[in-house]
């Protein structure tokens, strides 16, 4: 009885740390991009995720609860190095800098990647909470940064309206490279910025 009772009271099993177990984590998010490229989120089971990192699934399970988490953990950390918004040293400088990252985010292979989980965070809530949580709302924090350095600057006053520029710019980089398809130009970056953003931020 008193075995028993040791049993049940003990501490949960750790999680593997070290090299060999950061290099199984790296595998299997590695994998679940790579399957998401080729048959959509959808269609990704963690049968063909183990399969494909060469894990058990009880080593995925033991890290992720499903593959949502996985899938917005490998997405988080692909995007962590472009977490820090350029500064230029104006406004401008820095919204045309902040335009020509998400296009060459986009325009490569994560455009494809964005738009299969922006489908499927509309049937699948669990994924939809974790990518808001994980990326949507650290790009806004991010954006956010950009208008308090224009204040500071005195390029915008006090009372800018911040929360326009999160609101607007993904939006309209987002249509006209994955929706329209068209280039994001150096003509129509130009446009956002002078005629568009910064007059909405000025008010």
């Amino acid at each position: 009885m008193i075995a028993s009772l040791a049993t049940s009271t003990s501490e949960p099993e750790r999680r593997p740390s070290g090299a060999r177990a950061e290099a199984r984590e790296q595998a299997i998010l590695d994998a679940a991009l790579e399957l998401i490229l080729e048959v959509g989120y959808d269609r990704l089971s963690m049968d063909a995720l183990a399969e494909r990192a060469h894990a058990g699934k009880a080593t995925i399970y033991r890290h992720w609860s499903g593959k949502a988490e996985v899938v917005a953990e490998a997405i988080r950390q692909r995007h962590s190095a472009e977490e820090l918004v350029a500064d230029t040293g104006s406004l401008r400088g820095d919204l045309l800098a902040t335009i020509s990252s998400m296009d060459a985010s986009v325009s490569s292979e994560d455009g494809a990647l964005i738009s299969g989980v922006l489908c499927a965070m509309r049937t699948d809530p669990v994924l939809a909470n974790l990518m808001r949580t994980q990326m949507v709302e650290s790009k806004r924090t991010n954006l956010m940064q950009l208008v308090d350095r224009a204040i500071a600057r005195e390029e915008l006053p006090a009372s800018a309206a911040g929360d326009v520029l999160y609101e607007v710019l993904p939006a309209m980089v987002i249509t006209r490279l994955v929706i329209n398809g068209e280039e994001l130009t150096e003509e129509f970056a130009a446009h956002l910025v002078d005629d568009i953003l910064i007059p909405l931020l000025q008010h």
